[in-house]
């Protein structure tokens, strides 16, 4: 939670996005008193249903920085093109040495990619994919900036008739099990009930019979 100055008033701030610090590094700047420190955030915020960003700030403390980067990000968001939980079609990207291929991936595989790929692609929203970071560079900033450059190429592409049929399956699929699963528990509950009538019975019988016992003097 952040609180912010509006009309004299202190009010709470929510968080609209999901953030994530993918870079942390300390800097010198020389100056004519001497050397100053600082240290640069690397962010990427999104909110989990195609809108992702990434931000780079520094500042004299680390929160300074974190605080600096994330609202850069908000501010640099884009939209990616999702559909049925993965890209539309192969996309790759070149950003100084960073190279990235992405794929899109069938339902159900999951994110098959690593580093700041993953990170990106899970903030995004997107849930199947495969990727590989084809440039020889470790530099996390430039592999976010691709994989940034990789989702403005992407296009959005009409889903195939065949595509929408099996998830109309799927979904009355799902449905059918839903209906079976609640049919079982009440057939459960009711033998459970039946259960209890018979019982009950039993023991007032077997009190009776107790009582018409003659005492033993």
């Amino acid at each position: 939670m952040e609180y912010r100055k509006n009309k004299n008033k202190w009010q709470k701030r929510e968080k609209k996005y999901d953030s994530k610090l993918l870079d942390l590094a300390r800097v010198a700047h020389t100056r004519e008193g001497g050397r100053r420190m600082s240290f640069r955030a690397v962010m990427v915020v999104g909110d989990g249903k195609g809108k992702i960003g990434v931000g780079v700030a520094s500042g004299s403390d680390v929160s300074k920085g974190i605080k600096k980067a994330t609202r850069k990000a908000e501010r640099n968001m884009i939209t990616v093109p999702i559909i049925n939980g993965t890209i539309p079609h192969q996309v790759n990207a070149k950003y100084s040495a960073a190279r990235v291929l992405l794929k899109p991936q069938r339902r159900r595989r999951g994110l098959v990619a690593g580093g700041t790929v993953r990170i990106m692609c899970s903030l995004a929203g997107i849930q199947d994919i495969s990727s590989k970071v084809l440039g020889t560079t470790r530099n996390k900033l430039n592999n976010a900036r691709a994989v940034i450059k990789a989702f403005k190429k992407l296009r959005k592409v009409k889903s195939k008739p065949e595509e929408q049929v099996v998830e109309e399956k799927e979904k009355v699929v799902e449905k059918k099990t839903k209906i079976v699963e609640k049919k079982e528990k009440i057939v459960k509950e009711e033998q459970k009930k039946e259960i209890k009538k018979v019982r009950k019975p039993e023991k007032k019988e077997e009190k009776k019979k107790d009582e018409k016992k003659p005492k033993k003097k």
